[in-house]
């Protein structure tokens, strides 16, 4: 089966999909870094760089997609304007984006659908038709009148093979037959997944490929060594944030925090580079002298671990650590779309989506 990304940044989504016979041949990503480096990593696939809410760039994707078939789509549509980690702006024009891709499904109407978003769209409207409408009564009432069965909740990472709380709203959407989610299973903690790795601090590396230490100043790095494994600096009694004149710092409870190691991460952001940003910095261990080891954040090794990416995976050799940690932070945990694609429908009905005729015509 040939499948379709849209919006698919590096492609870090889609890194198991090939085992369940689903080749994703047509790509679509609008920032030219991570077009690059989608097409590094996935070099038999078709991408197509550029704004999908461009006329002449849709219609090159919708083409390319009939062209070759595309019974499968992956859609994980930008989220800033719907999550908690953002601004939440009711306004955001990439609320809006969700349209593009029902669009897409319409013209282009694959046995098999999968949206990923964070929680917030199911309490998100968008505007049409002058009117403003909840995005999942949207999705039903465009879809379903097309015979496809609309199934969507809420679920966390860690219930799916990764060492990560990470929520997310998924819609399973399939021809004729329901998609079911699948069962959840064991959690993974940060000791079982990252547990055995070299103990590192700042800018110190190992023989571990990508397992080297981000190089921190001074202060930060006095401040973790006197923050207990779970903890927040802010809570320290004397080795707290301070500003160069000596007043306190203050800052959210996630910040400057170690991660604990008997449970899955925190949610893996894009700022995951920043010890002031949230829960980034590695939990340590309690040493002899009353301090903690790892006064840094985690090394693009642990990151992919927790990610739930294979040993073998690799960014392109010219990507940044800036770059590698952004993209991470934004991707899709891909054993959460591996699991949820062991119960995939076998049995729908194929659609012949060369001839359904018709190009771009956005609702909105």
């Amino acid at each position: 089966m040939n499948g379709v990304s849209l919006f698919a940044n590096v492609g870090i989504a889609e890194t198991y999909i090939k085992k369940h016979g689903i080749d994703i041949v047509v790509a679509n990503e609008l920032l030219e870094k991570r077009a690059k480096f989608y097409r590094e990593n996935h070099p038999d696939c078709n991408m197509i760089e550029g704004d999908i809410t461009d006329k002449n760039i849709f219609n090159n994707v919708l083409s390319e997609a009939r062209e070759k078939n595309c019974e499968f789509l992956l859609a994980t549509p930008p989220c800033q304007g719907m999550s908690v980690a953002g601004k939440m702006r009711k306004n955001d024009p990439r609320n809006s984006l969700i349209k593009y891709v029902i669009d897409f499904i319409k013209l282009l109407q694959p046995k098999h659908i999968l949206i990923e978003n964070v929680p917030g769209i199911l309490k998100t409207f968008v505007e049409l038709n002058g009117k403003k409408i909840k995005i999942v009564d949207y999705i039903k009432d465009e879809l379903e009148v097309l015979g496809y069965f609309i199934n969507y909740n809420i679920v966390d990472t860690a219930d799916y093979d990764t060492p990560q709380t990470r929520k997310r709203a998924i819609f399973l959407i399939s021809k004729n037959n329901k998609w079911d989610f699948p069962q959840k299973n064991k959690k993974i903690t940060v000791k079982e997944a990252i547990g055995e790795l070299p103990s590192l601090e700042s800018s110190e590396k190992s023989n571990i490929k990508y397992h080297y230490a981000k190089k921190h100043n001074d202060r930060h790095i006095l401040w973790l060594k006197h923050t207990p494994t779970g903890k927040t600096a802010l809570d320290n009694k004397i080795y707290f944030p301070q500003k160069e004149n000596g007043d306190k710092i203050k800052g959210y409870s996630t910040t400057y925090k170690r991660i604990e190691w008997d449970k899955p991460a925190p949610t893996i952001t894009m700022a995951n580079g920043s010890v002031s940003s949230q829960n980034n910095v590695h939990p340590g261990r309690l040493k002899e002298d009353g301090t903690y080891s790892d006064a840094r954040v985690l090394t693009l090794k642990e990151i992919f671990i927790l990610t739930g990416l294979p040993d073998d995976w690799q960014p392109p050799l010219w990507a940044s650590d800036n770059l590698i940690r952004q993209v991470i932070g934004e991707g899709v945990p891909p054993k959460l779309i591996d699991n949820l694609l062991k119960t995939m429908p076998k049995n729908s009905k194929a659609v012949n989506n060369k001839n359904l005729g018709g190009l771009f015509e956005t609702t909105g």
